[in-house]
């Protein structure tokens, strides 16, 4: 019976696994989103994996369809508790693709804040902190500059503690 497996994959191959495990017949869910990065002084943005370092493949493991998977290039393996891959269930695949936009792409919000904009953290050891926003790292990551013993200290930081104002 096919189901969905999660796949993890080699830091920032998730294109040459997907291809690799396509080449071998197997059906494979990339999800992405655009992402702004700096590139030779300018802001660009590209294609990044919504979650890094992993993808998803229909597979029925009593095919041998494991043994492709774990042997393709760009794959670490399949997810596992133990021995037995960790089936995802199709509810959440058919959540997952029904929030894609019609380019195929996940939308991440704006985080809302201006590079150099002054904000707050508002929970753990840096709590109440004022600090000021560089920029966003990922889906749910950004980057702020705190200030500690006189020097400006970079920090990632869940982008849900960072609130607006000092």
């Amino acid at each position: 019976m096919t189901r969905w497996y999660a796949v993890a994959t080699q830091p920032r191959m998730e294109l040459w696994a997907r291809a690799n495990l396509w080449e071998r017949g197997l059906e494979v869910y990339l999800p992405q989103y655009m992402r702004r990065v700096r590139h030779a002084r300018r802001v660009i943005e590209v294609k990044s994996a919504f979650f890094p370092g992993y993808l998803f493949v229909a597979a029925d493991l009593e095919l041998g369809h494991r043994r492709k998977v774990d042997s393709a290039p760009g794959t670490i393996g399949m997810v596992a508790f133990g021995e037995q891959p960790a089936a995802v269930p199709d509810a959440v695949m058919a959540e997952l693709r029904r929030r894609e936009g019609a380019d195929g792409l996940h939308r991440i919000a704006a985080p809302g804040f201006r590079p150099g904009q002054k904000v707050r953290l508002a929970e753990g050891a840096f709590a109440d902190h004022a600090a000021l926003f560089e920029s966003e790292v990922d889906a749910t990551r950004v980057v702020v500059l705190l200030e500690l013993l006189g020097r400006r200290v970079r920090m990632k930081v869940a982008r849900d503690v960072v609130v607006a104002g000092a």
